[in-house]
């Protein structure tokens, strides 16, 4: 008679897709990761919104999308991403978990409600309200300057990638 290891659990994987301009959305998607990293079991992928494909969308079990709000809208480089991404995907990561990671001069809210109308025709499953932190930037030279997100925003960004993590891991997701 022989015998078989039993099989391990799959690692599951998680998607952070990102653009920053001024450094303030990079520090938000790396807290993330570094909290998902947190949780054994998960293999985080943190990619440029101009690096990231139709194949990496796919391939993950879970989302972070993490944008600054410019001009009240999800930046370029992530709607191109979205454009890209969309349709290759359509149908076909119904009910995949994801998080919005938003870093805004003063509101935030627009960008928030463009990544979820998104989602939802992904038929994506939103698990935490989007996180926007503001930095109060208003002027053009406040708004270009490079950002330092604060240490307890950073923690609740690497917060919500553990969580994510453990979600996926333990398959609640």
């Amino acid at each position: 008679m022989s015998s078989t290891p039993a099989s391990l659990p799959q690692e599951k994987t998680l998607l952070i897709v990102y653009h920053s301009m001024t450094d303030g959305t990079r520090q938000m998607a790396e807290a993330a990761r570094d909290g998902a990293l947190r949780e054994p079991g998960i293999q985080v992928r943190l990619l440029r919104a101009h690096e990231a494909q139709p194949e990496d969308v796919l391939s993950a079990d879970g989302y972070i999308f993490a944008t600054p709000e410019n001009l009240a809208a999800v930046s370029g480089q992530m709607k191109d991403f979205f454009d890209r991404c969309y349709y290759p995907a359509l149908e076909r990561i119904n009910a995949r978990p994801y998080l919005t990671l938003i870093c805004a001069g003063s509101d935030g809210s627009n960008a928030a409600r463009q990544i979820a109308r998104i989602a939802t025709g992904w038929r994506l499953k939103q698990v935490a309200e989007p996180l926007i932190i503001c930095t109060h930037a208003q002027t053009p030279e406040a708004i270009l300057a490079p950002k330092r997100i604060a240490s307890d925003d950073l923690e609740a960004c690497g917060a919500l990638g553990e969580s994510l993590a453990s979600g996926l891991v333990l398959g609640v997701f």
